[in-house]
Parts: structure tokens; sequence; C-alpha cells
């Protein structure tokens, strides 16, 4: 069992729950999606690290790499975003999410960010004009329909497809349907999205390498 695994068990056994069973079936989780996490079958990405730390009491920077005590305050213990993902590398502004082997990086939280702050690291060049190469974007991993003022701004979506993309939003050719006009590249007509959020602040590289925190 890897360690993100063994914290995570032992977050569940100190909440009071026995079994893994016992906790999924409290918090509607699917078992064996549950048992694979806790059993190191399957590494849980930093979205359900969140949503286990909520529900075990601790918090989720030391469930999911050890970055802060498990819960309560102390130094060092300032809540932090992950930075789930790389966009930039090509010039459709297609977000590579982070996978589960990789090591976790975070970065402290830019002004104004909540617990569900998390942030992208800028590859490449195809940015340039927005954020350059070893930039970091930050939004809010909210999951919610784009909103009326996200019209004409750069904001992070998610298509039907299951693509995450940075995209300049525009309307589509009818209801619910979106132009998705890139920094550089062509534009994806009449797209349905299924959350948008704002970027809500852009880290310049210099800036970046100075705060990230490399995970173990």
């Amino acid at each position: 069992m890897d360690d993100r695994a063994a914290r995570l068990r032992q977050a569940r056994l100190a909440a009071g729950f026995e079994t893994a069973a016992a906790a999924a079936e409290t918090h509607g989780w699917n078992r064996n999606t549950y048992a694979s996490n806790e059993n190191g079958n399957a590494p849980y990405s930093w979205r359900r690290a969140r949503e286990y730390a909520a529900a075990f009491g601790v918090r989720p920077e030391w469930l999911y790499d050890a970055q802060s005590p498990p819960s309560g305050g102390g130094a060092g213990s300032s809540p932090q975003a992950a930075v789930i993902g790389r966009v930039g590398a090509d010039p459709g502004g297609e977000v590579l999410l982070a996978g589960g082997q990789a090591p976790p990086e975070f970065a402290p939280l830019p002004p104004g960010g909540t617990e569900r702050a998390v942030a992208l690291r800028v590859t490449g060049h195809s940015m340039r004009g927005l954020a350059d190469d070893g930039a970091l974007i930050y939004f809010e991993d909210q999951r919610t329909p784009p909103s009326p003022d996200m019209l004409g701004q750069v904001v992070v979506v998610e298509l039907d497809t299951g693509e995450v993309l940075v995209k300049r939003l525009l309307r589509g050719a009818s209801p619910g349907r979106y132009d998705l006009e890139s920094v550089a590249g062509p534009t994806r007509r009449d797209a349905r999205l299924r959350w948008a959020a704002h970027i809500t602040a852009i880290v310049p590289p210099w800036q970046a390498r100075r705060i990230l925190i490399q995970g173990g």
C-alpha cells in the first residue's frame, strides 16, 4: 500500500468507520472505487482527496501528499492549491490533467482563493500574450455552467466530450452552444459544455518557480 492510500485508511479509521464499505455507504461513494483508492490499486485525484478529507475531517493537502499536518493549524498548514495539469503544449489550449502516479505540485492560494482553488502550469509558448511558459493559471474548481459574465473572457471549460480547455468563451449559433476561441489556433464552433470557470489569477514564470512546492 502506498503512503497516500495508507493515509486514507488512517483518516477513515480515525473518523470512526471500521470498514471501507461503511465509509463508502455513509458518504454515497462507489464501494469499489473507494476500496481501490484505499488499498492503493487506483491512486485518487486531488478532487477526490478534497472530498475524502471533508468527510473524514482532515486536511486535503495532508491526505494527498502529506504537505501539512493532518488537521488544525500550525506552521506550514496554510491551505494550498494543487497543480492539477498542464496547458499550452499545443495551440488548441488543451489541458493535460495530471495522472495519479506523477509527483504532485502545490502552490499558495491566490488572493481571494478558496479551498476549491486549483492551478494549471503553462508548458510551451502557444499561450504567449496570456501566460508564458512556466506560468501558473488559477481557477476555482466549482464545476458550474457558464455564466453571462464569462462571455468574451478567457476561461477554463470542460466539453461534453470530456476535454478540458483554456479558451475565450463566445456565443454559439444556438442556445446552449458556445464558440471557443484559442489564444493561438483554430476556433471550436458550437461546443456543448459541462462547466466553465473564471481564471482567478495568472502568476508569471519567475514567481511560479519561487512558490511551487514539489511533492514526493
